[in-house]
């Protein structure tokens, strides 16, 4: 009988244990407590060292939700091919080329500022590369496609058009599961057989741009009012080792949108 007092002295420290587990409620598979991830999430969205730290003096408003249906779809032959996206949304949308500055910092800064960046990769260029495109996918980068040789397509017969743009599909798909809906052609350059090509190889829409951001940071714009406008597509090539990081070059975008009033969108959500 002696027993019983410490038996209901332990149940009694059980009851506590469980009621103040209660109050922080239950863990997550890593060991926090349930709302841990919510509170750390709110806080590093509303944290200012984020955007400071990348060189910005505000951060940058979101983007509106999705529309419900692309306004860039294909319909068949021939593809879309798309400079700006028809849209009243104040979307601008980031598209980076090649894939020859692999700068880890950059993922961090894509990660921080949640941009929805899409990359347009050349096996030839990306070499021995690939996991550092692995770790922007991971943060929220889209992978699309740019050739296999980085080849001016207009003029080259099918087979070759299409070995460049199918054999970058089949590669992509390899490293990181998906195969591309976007085509993006070097130089810019293509014909209505890069168009069939692309078709059969699985592209549902080849990608230009209306602005560019050069290597010195300077913007130029294809055609159209030489300034940012909703739907835009800016393109952010490779810059030569001379000349300004991708980083450094976002950063001089970045602020160019926020003084235009826009935001930066999902390119997949509207082609």
């Amino acid at each position: 009988m002696r027993s019983v007092p410490g038996a209901r002295a332990l149940a009694a420290t059980a009851l506590a244990s469980a009621l103040l587990a209660g109050c922080a409620g239950p863990a997550d598979p890593r060991g926090e407590p349930a709302g841990h991830t919510e509170r750390s999430a709110k806080n590093a969205a509303h944290s200012p060292r984020p955007y400071r730290h990348w060189g910005l003096t505000a951060p940058l408003p979101a983007p509106p939700p999705p529309p419900a249906h692309r306004p860039v779809r294909s319909t068949g032959e021939p593809l879309p091919v798309v400079h700006r996206v028809p849209t009243r949304d104040r979307v601008i949308f980031l598209t980076y080329d090649d894939g020859a500055e692999k700068d880890p910092r950059f993922v961090d800064m894509v990660r921080e500022l949640r941009l929805p960046v899409s990359m347009f990769l050349t096996d030839s260029v990306v070499g021995p590369g690939y996991g550092h495109f692995a770790r922007l996918r991971a943060v929220g980068a889209s992978i699309q496609n740019h050739t296999l040789d980085h080849a001016a397509l207009r003029g080259l017969p099918y087979a070759g058009q299409r070995a460049e743009i199918c054999g970058q599909q089949s590669k992509l798909r390899a490293r990181f599961g998906v195969r591309p809906r976007l085509f993006r052609p070097p130089y810019g350059t293509y014909d209505t057989t890069t168009l069939r090509a692309a078709a059969h190889c699985g592209v549902t829409a080849v990608v230009l741009w209306r602005a560019a951001m050069e290597g010195d940071g300077e913007l130029t714009y294809a055609k159209g009012p030489r300034r940012l406008r909703a739907g835009d597509i800016v393109s952010v090539p490779s810059s030569e080792p001379t000349g300004l990081s991708l980083r450094e070059r976002t950063t001089r975008l970045l602020r160019e949108i926020q003084a235009r009033g826009l935001t930066v969108g999902r390119l997949e959500d509207y082609v």
